[in-house]
């Protein structure tokens, strides 16, 4: 019998990540299950086979709330998942995010909530303009807002009223941090700060998705430290820190829980879809084993009685 695990692995389309990440496991010889979120179903009351079969699940769905609510459910039939369904509900929600690193005291920008376009006003005069306004949930630095003074900030509130929807229905508003044309990602697995990069552009929004250039970001004992701490505050696992160079030293911005990181492997010349394997090959072991344990000991209780 093999101790190596039966890896399930949950994606909506096989992007260059998917790949990488597919030939590192077949290159370790494990049984890999596909799972597209674009056909399968789940049904509550009867778990699947396939999916209850796997010794753990690597998530890397494209969409949020379909690795959410897979995630849930997955976990709910007793199939451990990287990552989590509670680190991707946190991850998944920047307000959830901005609210776990505060109560883990982890550094990160002065952000308020409010709820009604004028009490969003109130908050933004409290923080002082410029501020930025963000979706709590979103992705690729998609619809964010610097705003400049009040009259920018009442049209942008217009406009999330008017348009109506669920995500418009909260205010999300932060603190601008004045960045040196940079910002930080690091990436982090397990108890690991594996690598960093520095995303440099001369927008205010630095997401190589936006353009943003990429290049090797050396792990200092400051940047391991607050890696660690954001990634333990929501909870763990494989996870990216993105991070500001301010006045008042590092802070945490955001965590991501299905990370990027096609364009930072030649960059910081980490091999990062090895990493990311072994973290979840260890996590379906340690599954493996407890479970043929479980078997053992109810077999030996049987056989006692």
């Amino acid at each position: 019998m093999t101790d190596l695990p039966i890896v399930g692995v949950l994606l909506s389309r096989v992007r260059v990540e998917e790949k990488l990440l597919l030939a590192e496991l077949e290159t370790r010889g494990v049984e890999i299950v596909r799972f597209d979120d674009r056909h399968f179903t789940l049904d509550l009351s009867a778990p699947d086979p396939a999916m209850v079969r796997c010794d753990v699940v690597l998530e890397r769905c494209i969409n949020h709330l379909r690795a959410l609510y897979t995630l849930r459910v997955l976990n709910d039939w007793g199939v451990p998942t990287v990552n989590s369904y509670e680190v991707a509900n946190i991850c998944g929600d920047k307000l959830l995010t901005s609210t776990a690193l505060e109560c883990a005291r982890v550094p990160s920008p002065r952000t308020m909530i409010a709820f009604t376009p004028e009490s969003a006003l109130e908050a933004c005069e409290e923080l002082g303009y410029p501020v930025v306004m963000k979706p709590a949930v979103g992705s690729w630095g998609r619809l964010l807002a610097r705003v400049n003074d009040r009259d920018a900030a009442e049209a942008l509130l217009e406009h999330k009223v008017t348009l109506g929807s669920f995500h418009h229905g909260a205010f999300y508003i932060q603190d601008f941090v004045r960045k040196p044309g940079r910002d930080i990602r690091s990436f982090v697995v397990g108890d690991k700060t594996i690598c960093a990069i520095y995303r440099d552009s001369p927008h205010w929004i630095t997401n190589t998705a936006r353009g943003a250039v990429a290049s090797n970001c050396p792990v200092t004992d400051e940047l391991h430290e607050l890696s660690q701490a954001a990634a333990r505050a929501v909870g763990g696992g494989v996870v990216a820190i993105d991070l500001f160079e301010s006045d008042r030293g590092l802070l945490v911005n955001e965590v991501n829980y299905t990370m990027e990181f096609r364009n930072s492997i030649d960059t910081t010349g980490v091999d990062i879809p090895a990493r990311i394997v072994d973290y979840v090959i260890a996590a379906g072991q340690t599954e493996r084993q407890e479970r043929d344990a479980l078997i053992t000991s109810s077999a030996q209780a049987a056989a006692d009685d």
